[in-house]
C-alpha cells in the first residue's frame, strides 16, 4: 500500500466530486482551478436510430456548464445523488474530461487525490481504483475521506493541527454531521439528512412563483439560486428578525435584477422574508420535508453524544463547517448558540438529578461549544486535499501505488491510510 520512495516532480491533482459541484485543480494552488456543476450531458441513445449510430457515441458528451448549455440535444444528468455515484460509466467519462479537457494533463505523470463521502462502500473504492489505475494509468492514488480533509482545511497556524473534530458538511444535495477522531469517522455516530442547498433554492423558487410574476418560469430556479447566494443569511433570533422586517419592510427588502435567458430582457423582483426563511430549513426541516423533522443543531449534539465519551469535549470544541451551503452569514453564531443551549440544558438536568440523589447542590459543569468557520469553507474538502498532497514523501507514503495495484489488484483500495502528525 505504501508508495515508492521516489517522489514525482509534478504536482498531485485534487478532484472533489460533489453532488452539486466538482472542484478540481493542482495541489500547488490555493484554490481550485475549476469549479463546475457535476453534470454529464450525453446523447439519448434510445432516441437514435441504427443509421444515426456512428460507433463513437461514448465520446460525444459534455460536462459541467457545457453539458447544461447543450440541452435539449444532449441530456444533462446528475452523476451524483445524495453524495453517492449514480452511474459509474458516466463517472468515468466525467473524470476523463476533468483530466484531459479541463486540467490538460497526462494522468500517468501525476498522483491523483479523490474524495469520498461518509460510509462509502469498499466496492465503490475498488471501482474508483480500477478506473484510475487501468483507464488513466495514474502512478499514485489517494482516496481521502471528505470529513478528514475538511478538518485539515480549517487549521490555522496558531493552533495544534488535530484531525479530531465534528464536521458539518452541507453542499447542494445532502448534509452530513460527521464526528472524526484522529482522522477516522465514528461510523455509528454519523448523522445524515437530504436537506441542503437544493431544498433552499426550491423553497425560494416557490415564493417567487406565488409572489413575483415578473420572474420568467424558465429562469425561476436560476433566480432563486442567485437570491440564495447573494442575499440570504441566518438569523440568530428568527422571531426578532421577522419582527424587525415587519416594522420597517423598506429597510430589509432587496431588489434582484436578472436577464431573461430567452428574450434577453431584464426583469426585477423583490427579495423579502425568504432572505431569513430559506436558511431556516436547517433548523425547521419540516418547511420542506414531511419526513425529516430534526434541526441541524440537534443532529450535531446527537452525533457528539454518540461518540466515545473521552472525545466529546474535544468534538464540541472543534465543530467545523464545510461546503457551499455553510457559507451563510450568521450560521456559525446561530449554531454555536443552539448547540450550547442543548449542552447546557443537559448538564443542568444532570446536576439537578445528582443534587436530589446526594442531597446537596451540585454545580453544573460547563462544556464550551465552538463552531469554526473560515474563508475556504466553500471548497474546504478540496483545499484540505491540496494541503495534504503538499506534504511530499508523507503523502506518497499513504497513497496506493500502480505497482501495488498490479500486484494485488483493486482490493488494496478497500482500506485508506490516515495521515499522522502533519506540518504544512
Amino acid at each position: 500500500m505504501a508508495g515508492q520512495s521516489v517522489t514525482p516532480t509534478t504536482p498531485p491533482i485534487i478532484i472533489d466530486v460533489g453532488t452539486g459541484y466538482t472542484k478540481m485543480g493542482y495541489s500547488n494552488n490555493s484554490r481550485p482551478n475549476f469549479i463546475i456543476p457535476t453534470i454529464h450531458g450525453g446523447r439519448d441513445l434510445s432516441k437514435m436510430t441504427a443509421s444515426q449510430m456512428k460507433g463513437t457515441e461514448d465520446l460525444d458528451f459534455f460536462i459541467g456548464d457545457e453539458g447544461i448549455a447543450k440541452a435539449p440535444a444532449y441530456t444533462p444528468l446528475n452523476i451524483m445523488k445524495h453524495g453517492q455515484v449514480d452511474d459509474w460509466t458516466l463517472m468515468e467519462q466525467f473524470w476523463e474530461q476533468c483530466l484531459f479537457k479541463y486540467l490538460r494533463c497526462e494522468p500517468e505523470d501525476h498522483a491523483v487525490l479523490l474524495t469520498e463521502p461518509p460510509l462509502n462502500s469498499p466496492d465503490n473504492r475498488e471501482y474508483t481504483a480500477e478506473i484510475m489505475f487501468e483507464t488513466f494509468n495514474v502512478p499514485y492514488l489517494y482516496i481521502g475521506m471528505q470529513a478528514m480533509l475538511a478538518i485539515a482545511a480549517s487549521w490555522s497556524n496558531k493552533e495544534k493541527q488535530s484531525l479530531t473534530g465534528c464536521v458539518v458538511d452541507s453542499g447542494d444535495g445532502v448534509t452530513h454531521v460527521i464526528p472524526v477522531v484522529e482522522g477516522y469517522p465514528i461510523a455509528n455516530a454519523i448523522q445524515h439528512v437530504p436537506v441542503a442547498g437544493r431544498e433552499m433554492t426550491s423553497f425560494i423558487a416557490e415564493f417567487l412563483k406565488d409572489r413575483e410574476p415578473t420572474v420568467p418560469p424558465h429562469d425561476r430556479m436560476v433566480t432563486a439560486r442567485n437570491i440564495k447566494e447573494r442575499f440570504c443569511r441566518v438569523a440568530k433570533y428568527p422571531s426578532n428578525a421577522f419582527q424587525m422586517f415587519d416594522q420597517d419592510r423598506s429597510k430589509y427588502i432587496e431588489t434582484y435584477t436578472g436577464i431573461d435567458s430567452k428574450t434577453g430582457k431584464p426583469f426585477t423582483c423583490e427579495v423579502g422574508y425568504e432572505r431569513f426563511l430559506a436558511p431556516e430549513v436547517w433548523f425547521s426541516p419540516e418547511l420542506v420535508s414531511n419526513e425529516y423533522m430534526t434541526p441541524i443543531s440537534v443532529l450535531i449534539d446527537r452525533a457528539v453524544q454518540m461518540s466515545p465519551i473521552g472525545n466529546r469535549k474535544q468534538l464540541y470544541d472543534n465543530i467545523v463547517l464545510s461546503g457551499g451551503s455553510t457559507t451563510f452569514k450568521g450560521l456559525a453564531s446561530r449554531l454555536q448558540k443552539d448547540v450550547q443551549e442543548l449542552v447546557d440544558a443537559r448538564l443542568k438536568e444532570n446536576a439537578e438529578r445528582e443534587s436530589k440523589r446526594f442531597g446537596k447542590e451540585i454545580i453544573p459543569a460547563h462544556v464550551p461549544v465552538f463552531i469554526k468557520e473560515h474563508k475556504r469553507q466553500d471548497y474546504a474538502v478540496w483545499y484540505g486535499g491540496a494541503m495534504l498532497a503538499q506534504t511530499g514523501p508523507l503523502f506518497y507514503k499513504q497513497c496506493h501505488s500502480k505497482a501495488n495495484y498490479d500486484e494485488y489488484g483493486p482490493s488494496i483500495a478497500r482500506a485508506s491510510a490516515v495521515f499522522g502528525d502533519i506540518s504544512v
